[in-house]
């Protein structure tokens, strides 16, 4: 398994440069590398703390501890790298690090090459980024190694019969944060018995969400007062769904928000488009008076969070069928939550659907009925709520635990 791992790279070296001229993310993925080894350069030498995270989403698990910990360690240099170009193309100017950069592709080579440069005093992983070559190599190194906010499922190679090489790059890790105690249990089968169940820090990330002014004037213009359906990282079946609902549905004292994931110019005219109510987009606001709008379509990013503080009822996207986005930044307003139905690797999805504060959808049927109660039902909308502000509250403290251990270890 090894050598078809190594041999899998080796072929993904060769084909990726290929596909990159006819698609642009993978284009963004190989020419973002070839700048990996120069940037790194700077920490050679230097007291430094890596921080490795997937995509955006783990950039967020990773932010608190960030945070917390250049609190009391000042004096070490902060590289934070991404695999993919969600992740990096948002946080490529995050201001606590003093680097941020691909991850090189995990081959002998370029592992070598990178702890090499880096030296890190400690590496810190998130969720569920296993890279067998660098985790070898920081293990010969016998670098610190954490994984943080953890989740590993049953179906990983880790926990098959053929999985040897994989369960072994496991022991370069010091300790495992893991955010269940299926994650614990997992790893206890094959021996690993360094393991915290200390949850998902995202809890305290989106917790400090409510200290920060959340207000924008635009926004308090359009709602004027109106009951006001957020719909937030929507994709094209999302949309669909919405703007169904929308057109035959939708009275005029609701409004509706939609941040879709996709901002290109042709997609968002094409959504404006299929709308038969009054709608306005960011970029066309200035000379509008947007209190006379029922749906404002936001065709920028970095605003979303804030979005979510004037909704009455959040619709998060990609739940359909891309991949679900991030419910808990709406739910730590105490808001209900709508979802698709493909939520199942995403542990606060499940928890939240489980106890009533997050509604799960198949169909337009569902939709429009779970939208048009929500509507109706204001002491259901409101329970809905504070079920969701209630679940944030009871998962807070993973950082905390985890800030403890890595200040003891620094």
């Amino acid at each position: 398994m090894k050598f078809l791992y190594n041999l899998a790279l080796f072929k993904a070296t060769i084909l990726l440069p290929i596909i990159g001229l006819f698609n642009k993310k993978i284009k963004l993925f190989i020419n973002g590398r070839k700048e990996t080894f120069s940037k790194i350069e700077v920490l050679k030498n230097k007291q430094t703390i890596w921080f490795h995270a997937a995509s955006l989403g783990e950039f967020e698990q990773a932010r608190p501890v960030i945070e917390e910990l250049k609190k009391g360690n000042n004096n070490y240099k902060i590289l934070v790298t991404f695999f993919s170009p969600s992740g990096y193309e948002i946080r490529k100017n995050y201001k606590l690090a003093d680097v941020v950069c691909y991850l090189p592709l995990d081959t002998k080579s370029n592992a070598k090459k990178f702890i090499e440069i880096v030296n890190p005093k400690m590496a810190i992983f998130i969720k569920y980024e296993f890279w067998p070559n660098i985790l070898n190599e920081l293990k010969s190194k016998e670098i610190s190694t954490i994984l943080v906010s953890g989740i590993l499922r049953e179906k990983q190679l880790f926990f098959k019969s053929y999985g040897g090489f994989m369960r072994e790059s496991l022991k370069a890790f010091h300790h495992f944060f893991v955010q269940n105690q299926e994650s614990k249990k997992l790893l206890n089968s094959i021996d690993f018995n360094n393991v915290t169940v200390a949850g998902d820090t995202r809890f305290d990330r989106v917790s400090k969400i409510l200290e920060q002014d959340n207000s924008l004037d635009f926004i308090t213009e359009f709602k004027n007062g109106k009951y006001t359906i957020v719909a937030g990282s929507t994709w094209q079946e999302d949309e669909n769904l919405l703007v169904n609902y929308i057109n035959n549905n939708a009275e005029e004292d609701e409004n509706f928000i939609i941040a879709p994931h996709n901002i290109k110019a042709d997609a968002v005219l094409e959504l404006q488009k299929s709308i038969n109510k009054k709608t306005v987009l960011f970029s066309n606001r200035s000379d509008k008076n947007l209190s006379e709008y029922q749906v404002f379509i936001i065709d920028t990013i970095g605003i979303l969070t804030k979005i979510y503080a004037n909704a009455n009822v959040a619709y998060v996207g990609g739940g359909l069928k891309t991949g679900l986005h991030n419910i808990l930044e709406p739910a730590t307003f105490g808001i209900p939550v709508v979802i698709g139905n493909k939520y199942d690797k995403f542990k606060e999805a499940v928890d939240l659907v489980k106890i009533g504060g997050c509604l799960s959808i198949n169909n337009q049927k569902e939709f429009t009925e779970s939208l048009l109660k929500l509507k109706e039902d204001q002491s259901f909308r409101n329970l809905t709520g504070v079920i969701n502000k209630r679940y944030i509250k009871d998962n807070l403290g993973a950082t905390e635990q985890i800030i403890n251990y890595l200040n003891n270890k620094i």
